[in-house]
């Protein structure tokens, strides 16, 4: 079988359906493996380039680039050209569009969440943006979370869990001002309290001090509390500086690990 096929051909504003409809039927009519099926291919691909850019147009102005759109919108064209069946009874545009959209969701769902959620709650959330557009069509207001559930035909719990994951698909960003004054969101949270670790080793401070010998507790409380030298407490309890670290690195040895079982 043989196709002639204008390489000069290229997809502009001046391409028309016409054509581009009859390269992708004579495309698809040469048998796998003909000679000139790649290069027709890439001649379908191009006629039918407006149709992909028109549909990422559709989807512009929602967070996302409209150079990525595109190339989501070119990918999914290039899935309908390979994927088309003429014999089907469709014609090529009746099968593309919903391939070429079906990417784009696919984007929006799967690459602009801000913090990844289970595909089930992705899926819900659109189904609840769309219930909540049709709902508030006909019910002339803003339809409440049982109007929800009841036209989707799912709980209200569902629908709850639903609008919560929502939040994640965008986030604030922590330099977001919240004040006149220039307070940025970042400075209103909380952060870890040492404090918190500090009372914690006093109480177990306590049980681990009296483990120890009287001497050793002396010892440990005026060199730590009194602030005292080794020669200092030498000469407080009369025994020697050397006596004194001694007693000092076994009475530190026995504290360390009394509070690490304490805090296993």
């Amino acid at each position: 079988m043989t196709v002639t096929v204008d390489t000069t051909t290229h997809a502009d504003a001046s391409t028309s359906t016409d054509r581009a409809s009859d390269l992708i039927n004579a495309w698809a009519a040469l048998p796998t493996g003909h000679p000139s099926r790649p290069g027709i291919r890439d001649q379908v691909i191009e006629a039918w380039l407006p149709l992909a850019r028109h549909l990422a147009n559709r989807y512009a102005n929602r967070g996302e680039p409209r150079d990525d759109l595109q190339q989501v919108a070119v990918l999914g064209l290039i899935k309908a050209v390979d994927r088309f069946e003429p014999d089907r009874g469709v014609d090529f545009a009746g099968f593309a569009i919903p391939t070429i959209v079906g990417e784009l969701k696919r984007h929006f769902r799967d690459r602009t969440w801000s913090v990844r959620v289970p595909r089930r709650l992705q899926e819900l959330r659109l189904a609840i943006t769309g219930a909540n557009n049709t709902l508030t069509n006909t019910l002339g207001r803003s339809p409440q979370v049982a109007d929800i559930a009841a036209y989707l035909g799912i709980s209200e719990d569902e629908v709850i869990e639903g609008l919560e994951g929502a939040r994640a698909y965008n986030s604030t960003s922590l330099s977001t001002p919240i004040s006149e004054g220039g307070t940025e969101l970042g400075e209103t949270l909380g952060s870890e309290d040492s404090g918190y670790e500090h009372a914690e080793l006093r109480i177990a401070l306590g049980p681990a001090m009296a483990s120890l010998d009287e001497r050793e507790q002396k010892i440990v409380s005026l060199r730590f509390y009194g602030n005292l030298t080794q020669t200092q407490i030498a000469e407080q309890i009369g025994i020697s500086q050397m006596h004194v670290s001694r007693l000092l690195t076994k009475a530190l040895a026995k504290l360390r690990t009394h509070l690490d079982g304490a805090t296993i």
